[in-house]
């Protein structure tokens, strides 16, 4: 689903039309009062936002999405009159994906829409992380094994996540004391031993996947087809 904020009518309902023609759904919206009422009902994929609307302008609308965790993920395109440099700054500075300037093509601003997209898409797909049957989730902070989910303290789901990003790499006790405990924490490194001890205990059979390196620390191997 794409959301279009736009106040000028004949623009929203044609950039509604066209989207709808090459297989997107999408809905139009005049202002940011009735967006919100609808994104409080669903979220969608990508959001068109125009700059200059009624009421509360689209720089204004930006900011409150991006600044709400339930929706400073969807990519927005700002779609504006305003098309000096400083306004496309502005607005990318602000969070916005892309900036296309009115008058537009509608079969730019289409193929604007499909770029966005499929970056999100792949930033999304290196946000998953796979080592075996163990599955994590950045995005959504969680972690399943065989598609079930497994509860993880904080301390657990950080060190998991820190061996799953270095796959074939040996994490030291010492760096791992660092990077999730802080490096003015006074515990001996004993306590990454017993962190990982509960972890695997908590990914059952796929605990075997976390492997010691006596003396030195810990790791996940990779995948023999990655190799």
């Amino acid at each position: 689903m794409i959301f279009c904020v736009e106040d000028d009518r004949n623009i929203r309902e044609l950039v509604v039309y066209t989207l709808s023609s090459t297989g997107m759904e999408a809905e139009g919206f005049e202002d940011g009062e009735v967006f919100f009422k609808a994104l409080a009902e669903r979220l969608p994929e990508l959001i068109l936002l125009d700059i200059m609307l009624p009421g509360e302008d689209g720089m204004a609308i930006l900011k409150k999405l991006k600044n709400n965790k339930k929706t400073k993920d969807i990519p927005v395109i700002m779609v504006t009159a305003k098309g000096t440099e400083y306004d496309k700054v502005s607005g990318l500075d602000a969070g916005a994906d892309d900036y296309v300037t009115k008058p537009f093509g509608m079969m730019e601003l289409v193929s604007r829409i499909k770029a966005v997209l499929r970056r999100t898409k792949k930033k999304e797909e290196i946000e998953v992380l796979k080592a075996g049957p163990i599955v994590l989730n950045e995005k959504k902070h969680e972690v399943l094994v065989d598609g079930a989910h497994v509860s993880l303290t904080l301390k657990e789901y950080e060190m998991l996540k820190r061996l799953m990003h270095n796959k074939g790499i040996v994490l030291t006790r010492d760096r791992l004391l660092e990077e999730i405990w802080g490096y003015d924490f006074d515990g001996e490194t004993r306590t990454v031993d017993v962190h990982i001890r509960t972890l695997r205990q908590k990914l059952g059979k796929a605990g075997e996947e976390i492997e010691t390196v006596r003396g030195v620390g810990y790791r996940i191997t990779e995948d023999q087809e990655e190799v």
